[in-house]
């Protein structure tokens, strides 16, 4: 049996104590789950788990052996139940015959039977299990054990993907493991490895060239156990062979300072976001990566060349397209203007390339051109920009090609690094079945593709806000004050989203869809760290919701000092232009159209007293929605949102301002009363004064200012909207 110690290039998890009380299924989910947790294993999405479990047939309470495989889509490190498909394996054997039954010359691994074969698993579905069965199925059906694993670890891979794979297997595995050449998933490939299994009794696993390993035991354990050590002997084989500093044929640039290349980032990221949105009218989201071993292989002599083969594993070309955008650029000679200039002409060639290599390769039924933008973009100095639909896209794509990196760097340092025939990748890409995959999508919601920052997200309307434009599919940067408050906001945002999705980290490189971010927006140096933190977590800015705001009641003798009033315009009106302005560098640098929503009041046009500079500076705000949406036009929409006074969840009604305005009011309370209690009755006595005569909650702001924020009043812009329950004082005059 195994020990931890035997492992030095993957983690061993395996513990008895949390396997004992488990079923056999239980058994599996612990097994994939381990395996998943790895990334040196499988990547995300990629890779399944089988088991051969003995169950009593519903119809006929007869014991018969069920095929439980993890199922088209999920991921083996957060996989459940309800993510396994469960199939009586007999049905599943059956279809060979079906298959032989096309003409050999109309069977094979590109063929229509193949797809044809698909649809037939669910068939074979044991206790109506709905969930679709992984293309991989058959290999896992065919394996001469109980237990299976199929992993795409970047050792393996990197043996895989040689020029001299068949040896290199040998050499590592001895008569362990067989290597089968490179042929597209499906069930022709399962008969391939029934053929292997029966010519090669000894094997315990295959390598599939070009793509990963499956392996194979009667105990599950024993399986587990078997994946690891079949990847640690690649792996090892490979650090013995490893060339240090001369790896992917040595330094080109020099290393690039991490400050300067955040500032760097920081400039280019809205720019280039607007180059490939414009394009396709689609916008993107994007992850920054430029850690040592991405830096390495940027920064190398190699990567010109490397990079252009793309990458092998069907999993990761999936993502990151035929190959990535390298981007010729010396980060201590050349400024941004060079930059730009460069990425300008690559960005055209890329899309002329990618529009040619589909002309060349699609074949009659071929769904259409799909974006011709790259997905990933690799500038010395600054790293891999990885692009996609949402957070989680651009991060797995960002993950898988790390991956293809660390394959090119085992190949490299063992053989020489080979690439798919393009056309193998062409049918892959644009595999009917991967088209289908993407028209069961469903469609995209109001906000999605688009970046928010929420200024006062960490309470209030500002909270309400971060959580509605994240409902409509939007990535939220929740700014507050206070780190810590909005640092809660993100976390409950990212657990609605899920779990790995939501919220993945603290920081740039780990932000999901919520990141939380502690700011004043009283100095403009700040503002613009905050501008820019946004934009190195998502690559750009769509628009910019203002809740910030606070209320400085009189002294005792009603007089408001005057360190005191520049703080309220500091904050209420001196901070929204300095958003303003500032965000409008960026948003004109990007060149898509954005949206600007501050937060106003009912009283800038209602005069009270006790709120002198309050009611004043909200009257200034309410001039500046009108000024900026003129300095911002025509990319920039900014608009006011007016509300009346909102008690519920307000930072800026805290228990003794409720107090003392129930006795202001001569509203009846008593001192042990709670501050929900104290707060629902001022919340009524305000809401008694208009019309509706309902209280103004901070969803009710948050409905109004996504609205703005959307698409949906795409055309207006310089207005003030009220949401004040009707108060007729406040009506326009």
């Amino acid at each position: 049996m195994s020990q931890p110690s035997d492992f030095h290039h993957v983690k061993y998890l395996w513990d008895d104590a949390d396997t004992d009380a488990l079923d056999p299924v239980g058994r599996l989910i612990y097994r994939s789950n381990l395996l998943g947790s790895d990334g040196r294993i499988t990547n995300t999405g990629g890779g399944n788990t089988s088991a051969k479990i003995q169950e009593k047939d519903p119809f006929t309470a007869q014991a018969v052996d069920v095929l439980w495989v993890k199922g088209s889509g999920g991921d083996l490190r957060t996989s459940k139940k309800e993510n396994f498909a469960s199939l009586y394996l007999d049905s599943v054997l059956s279809l060979e015959a079906l298959y032989l039954q096309t003409p050999a010359g109309e069977r094979g691994p590109k063929s229509a039977i193949e797809d044809h074969m698909v649809a037939m698993y669910p068939h074979c579905t044991f206790n109506l299990n709905p969930r679709a069965s992984s293309i991989d199925t058959p290999l896992h059906a065919v394996s001469p054990a109980r237990h299976g694993d199929h992993t795409h670890p970047t050792a393996v891979i990197a043996i895989a993907a040689s020029e001299n794979a068949e040896r290199l297997t040998k050499e590592t595995s001895g008569d362990e493991v067989v290597y089968t050449a490179w042929q597209r998933p499906g069930f022709d490939l399962g008969l391939v490895l029934r053929d292997v299994c029966q010519q090669h009794p000894q094997a315990k696993g295959v390598i599939l060239g070009q793509h990963g390993l499956i392996n194979w035991a009667d105990d599950d354990k024993e399986c587990y156990e078997l994946s690891l050590r079949l990847i640690e002997k690649a792996a090892a084989y490979i650090a013995r062979h490893d060339k240090r500093r001369h790896t992917f044929g040595g330094e080109a640039h020099k290393e690039y300072g991490g400050a300067e290349r955040e500032a760097t980032l920081a400039r280019l990221l809205p720019w280039l976001r607007g180059q490939l949105a414009r394009a396709t009218g689609k916008r993107q989201i994007a992850t920054c990566e430029h850690d040592g071993s991405l830096l390495r292989f940027v920064n190398s002599h190699d990567a010109p060349r490397l990079a252009e083969l793309g990458t092998s594993c069907p999993d990761h070309f999936l993502r990151t397209k035929i190959k990535p955008l390298f981007v010729e650029w010396d980060p201590h000679t050349g400024n941004d203007d060079g930059l730009r200039a460069r990425l300008t002409a690559a960005l055209e060639r890329y899309r002329a390339d990618y529009a040619e290599y589909y002309e060349k390769h699609k074949h009659a039924d071929s769904p259409k051109l799909r974006d011709p933008n790259p997905t990933v973009i690799l500038i010395p100095g600054l790293g891999m920009i990885a692009w996609g639909k949402d957070k989680s896209e651009s991060r797995v794509t960002a993950e898988f090609y790390k991956c293809a990196v660390e394959v090119m760097r085992g190949a490299e340092a063992v053989d020489k690094y080979t690439a798919l025939p393009t056309q193998e990748v062409f049918d892959i890409e644009y595999w009917l079945l991967e088209e289908a995959k993407l028209q069961r999508m469903p469609a995209e919601k109001e906000m999605a593709r688009k970046v928010v920052v929420v200024i006062g997200a960490g309470s209030g309307i500002g909270r309400e806000l971060a959580g509605r434009v994240l409902k409509e599919g939007a990535h939220v940067v929740c700014v507050d004050l206070d780190q810590k408050s909005a640092d809660t906001t993100a976390s409950e945002l990212g657990r609605r989203v899920g779990p790995g999705i939501g919220v993945a980290g603290s920081g740039v490189s780990g932000c999901g869809y919520a990141v939380g971010y502690g700011a004043s927006i009283t100095g403009r140096a700040a503002v613009r760290r905050m501008i820019d933190y946004a934009v190195l977590c998502y690559g750009g800015i769509d628009a910019i919701g203002v809740t910030a705001g606070i209320f400085v009641p009189p002294d005792t003798t009603g007089h408001i000092p005057d360190d005191k009033w520049a703080l309220t315009f500091a904050v209420n009106v001196t901070g929204s232009y300095v958003v303003g302005d500032e965000a409008g560098k960026t948003l004109r640098d990007q060149g898509i159209p954005a949206s600007l929503v501050l937060t106003t009041s009912a009283n800038a046009v209602v005069s009270k007293k006790g709120s002198v500079a309050y009611d004043t500076s909200k009257a200034a705000a309410n001039h500046l929605v009108r000024e900026l949406a003129v300095e911002l036009a025509p990319n920039v929409r900014v608009n006011g949102v007016a509300p009346a006074t909102v008690v519920q969840g307000s930072a800026m009604f805290p228990r003794d301002r409720v107090i003392s305005s129930l006795a202001k009011y001569s509203i009846a309370y008593t001192e042990d009363e709670d501050d929900d209690s104290l707060r629902n009755k001022l919340a009524q006595f305000y809401a008694d004064r208009t019309l509706t005569k309902t209280p103004i909650t901070p969803a009710d702001q948050a409905e109004a200012m996504y609205l703005l924020l959307s698409d949906k009043l795409s055309k207006t812009t310089g207005q003030i909207i009220s949401v004040d329950g009707g108060l007729h004082e406040a009506f326009l005059r």
